[in-house]
């Protein structure tokens, strides 16, 4: 496998030798000096051009440069009905090689500091000085406290969900009760879980893409008890699960609400536990 010196001393020699990009910015976790570096980390880069269509969907230009790509994807040329494309004009060559490296190749006209929400940046080429008046401030991808009415329409949202949850378990609707349970209860207990690590190291760190870092900054107890929200396709296994991920909620939202000097709304989680109670007895039954 080749380094990460060898791979950067190729991504930037190929920008210089092409009168076409006029900047490269590395994004990612390889651009966060708090993270242990390992060999399956990306590298996550964006070419600022002056015109992207000479490089849409250009895969012979890509081939000659970076080498043939064992497995690729191009999300801005997929199906809307497999992915959204976004559609600003842009284009992305997801793309792994022979040697296992992995390079996710963003072209752009412009630099959106939010390319990759949760890691910070780094400028590796500014041939114009197109990026010199740009802060690149590490801030902008820390844990951002929620305002009390965010903090209110997730917890509501939590709750609110869990009913589709048991009423898929109740209906042997499998794959809807785990679909409305890992894509949206999930989705607003990470939501809590990022407040709470904000909460806990002053809204200074970042949890990273999907939550990767949670084991990282949470307490061993507190993570213990994540880990415990998971379950297999058992559904004495996902009750256990619901109510894991219920105490996990109730610890992780206390605390949030206590540190925006609000109260939080415990007749919300106790309405939705006695409706779940009620809906496993009749499962039990």
């Amino acid at each position: 496998m080749r380094t990460e010196k060898e791979i950067l001393e190729l991504i930037v020699s190929i920008a210089k030798n092409d009168d076409r990009i006029l900047a490269v910015i590395m994004v990612g976790s390889r651009a966060n000096e708090e993270i242990p570096k390992d060999k399956y980390q990306d590298f996550d880069i964006a070419y600022i051009v002056n015109d992207v269509k000479p490089f849409y969907n250009n895969m012979k230009w890509i081939e000659e440069n970076f080498g043939k790509p064992l497995i690729f994807q191009l999300p801005e040329d997929m199906s809307p009905e497999i992915f959204q494309p976004i559609g600003d004009g842009h284009f992305t060559a997801l793309m792994i090689f022979n040697d296992g490296i992995r390079i996710d190749l963003t072209i752009d006209k412009n630099y959106d500091p939010d390319i990759d929400k949760g890691e910070p940046a780094i400028i590796l080429l500014d041939k114009i000085g197109l990026l010199k008046l740009l802060n690149i401030d590490k801030n902008y991808w820390y844990v951002k406290p929620p305002t009390p009415k965010l903090f209110y329409d997730c917890c509501n949202e939590f709750w609110w969900c869990l009913n589709n949850v048991v009423k898929g378990i109740a209906r042997d609707e499998l794959p809807y009760a785990m679909n409305m349970y890992n894509c949206i209860v999930r989705d607003m207990l990470d939501k809590m879980i990022e407040w709470y690590v904000g909460v806990n190291y002053d809204f200074s760190v970042s949890t990273g893409k999907n939550g990767k870092y949670f084991r990282k900054l949470l307490p061993k107890e507190i993570y213990e008890k994540y880990k415990k929200t998971y379950s297999d396709s058992e559904y004495s296994n996902f009750w256990d699960s619901l109510y894991a991920v219920n105490e996990l909620f109730h610890i992780t939202a206390e605390k949030v609400a206590k540190y925006l000097n609000v109260e939080y709304n415990q007749n919300e989680e106790d309405g939705m536990i006695k409706y779940m109670n009620m809906i496993r007895n009749d499962c039990i039954e």
